[in-house]
């Protein structure tokens, strides 16, 4: 699927024309009467129907997608099943297009489609990972003791707390992703952290200059846990430790066997809990010892 450049802005307006009509009419009847207070609240009133009434469609658009909102709440959720749970991953969240030899996650949600979500709850893109010659640079002992001659800068900016939500055995499990991702060479699961929103971006599709695709929706890479120069994806892990490419891997301990469904969220702000009426959206899975061998 090709991104639609303007799609964004025609949700948007369908979402703020309520508000600017009731705007309108605040300021023409403002001190126009003593009549001009009652107008004006019927006018606030008029306004905040208008914008409910376009916040509910807007939420419905997005369901019809699979995608679930709460736009009060900051909250986007989106249905993913357990791919990979005992080998190397570089990505949290693939589609069937992306690379789903190495990712934990596999979603049938459209890429472009997510970004417009993230977008409708406000992110703004971050900048990406740079590899940034070092100055002066190490010596060639020094590099051939292991020495990078790049610096390299995480990720940095706006962005989101991703959590995993399911059910079993009668209890609801809500983890950070960071719980559910282990780093082989410390032993120890992934830093918490905001994971920084860099809403891919438009490349070349094919020999035809003229066309561009949206990459996510290219490559069907939507979630990336290690640093990639491209920034094709929709969001990126924001740690210095995730350029390591060949240590992450699922915390089989804690992920549900594979092919099992979560609920995947990507949040505004930390969470305690998910709002109850989400309750029904949360996938059941059976209640079976893990495998460790992934299969």
């Amino acid at each position: 699927m090709n991104f639609n450049p303007h799609a964004l802005s025609l949700t948007l307006a369908a979402t703020c024309a309520g508000s600017m009509l009731a705007a309108v009419l605040v300021f023409a009847t403002a001190g126009a009467s003593p009549e001009a207070p009652a107008q004006a609240a019927a006018a606030k009133t008029a306004e905040k129907q208008a914008l409910d009434a376009n916040a509910a469609e807007l939420v419905r658009a997005f369901a019809k997608r699979n995608i679930t909102l709460d736009l009060a709440g900051g909250l986007c959720a989106i249905p993913a099943n357990v791919l990979i749970r005992d080998d190397l991953l570089e990505y949290l969240l693939v589609n069937g297009r992306g690379a789903a030899h190495e990712s934990m996650l596999v979603t049938d949600v459209v890429p472009s489609q997510l970004n417009l979500a993230l977008l409708t709850l406000g992110a703004k893109p971050g900048t990406n990972a740079t590899w940034v010659k070092k100055d002066p640079a190490p010596t060639l002992e020094e590099m051939k003791n292991g020495e990078s001659a790049y610096e390299v800068r995480p990720p940095a900016g706006d962005g989101f707390y991703l959590y995993a939500a399911w059910k079993s055995g009668g209890e609801t499990y809500l983890y950070r992703i960071e719980d559910l991702l282990l780093d082989r060479s410390s032993g120890q699961t992934m830093k918490r952290h905001k994971w920084v929103y860099l809403g891919s971006r438009m490349v070349q599709a094919g020999d035809d200059k003229s066309q561009e695709s949206f990459a996510a929706d290219l490559e069907g890479n939507i979630v990336n846990i290690a640093l990639f120069e491209q920034g094709n994806t929709l969001i990126t892990g924001a740690l210095v430790e995730c350029l390591k490419q060949t240590v992450w891997q699922t915390n089989f301990w804690l992920v549900p066997p594979r092919d099992s469904s979560v609920l995947l969220v990507f949040a505004r702000e930390r969470l305690v809990a998910l709002p109850k009426e989400w309750d029904a959206r949360i996938p059941e899975v059976a209640v079976e010892a893990p495998a460790k061998d992934g299969k």
